[in-house]
């Protein structure tokens, strides 16, 4: 009885699990794990710094963020230092499968680059990731908007800025951020 009604209804059973994937939080963790997968291998074969000759200046700094503990910052203040700005939020499979290598490279790159993980999020639930994954890096809120040259409607997208205003990454999706062509990157911007 139990074999007669599976073979009639597979592929309805097949169809109600394929929609729980991927509509709802269930199929969350299995999301990000394949999409971790396909970005660290991009990653690694394609370039994440944009050419030179179409590289764009930033000429307002004027943004004003607030910091999970409620402490404003304009990015005026960050002009002239080596800025990296990646937007996420908490419901986004590629945001939450790029976050541990962000996590590596903030540790070891806190001191020589200025981290902005901007957040398009609800501050508790924010809180409650980061407390959860155990991640410490820096997480920002938005008070203005940004300028024109950091606008994204895509998440996660991630920017590099180098210490002369030129923006010299900008990527849209996941990526293996603690990857050696982005610390190479980082490196040398940072002396």
């Amino acid at each position: 009885m139990m074999k007669k009604f599976l073979r009639k209804h597979f592929s309805n059973i097949l169809f109600f699990g394929f929609i729980i994937f991927l509509f709802t939080p269930y199929g969350l963790p299995v999301r990000s794990t394949l999409i971790k997968g396909v970005s660290f291998i991009t990653t690694r074969v394609f370039s994440l710094e944009i050419d030179e000759e179409r590289q764009v200046n930033l000429n307002n700094y004027n943004w004003v963020l607030r910091s999970s503990l409620g402490k404003d910052l304009n990015l005026e203040s960050l002009k002239g230092k080596v800025i990296l700005i990646n937007y996420w939020a908490t419901w986004c499979p590629p945001c939450i499968a790029e976050m541990p290598s962000f996590q590596k490279l903030y540790s070891d790159y806190r001191d020589q680059v200025i981290f902005l993980f901007v957040a398009n999020d609800e501050p508790e639930k924010v809180e409650y990731f980061m407390n959860d994954k155990g991640f410490d890096f820096p997480v920002y809120f938005q008070v203005s908007p940004p300028p024109k040259e950091l606008r994204s409607k895509s998440l996660p997208t991630t920017y590099v800025i180098d210490s002369e205003g030129k923006i010299v990454v900008k990527k849209i999706g996941a990526a293996d951020w603690n990857s050696e062509k982005v610390r190479d990157l980082l490196s040398g911007m940072a002396q």
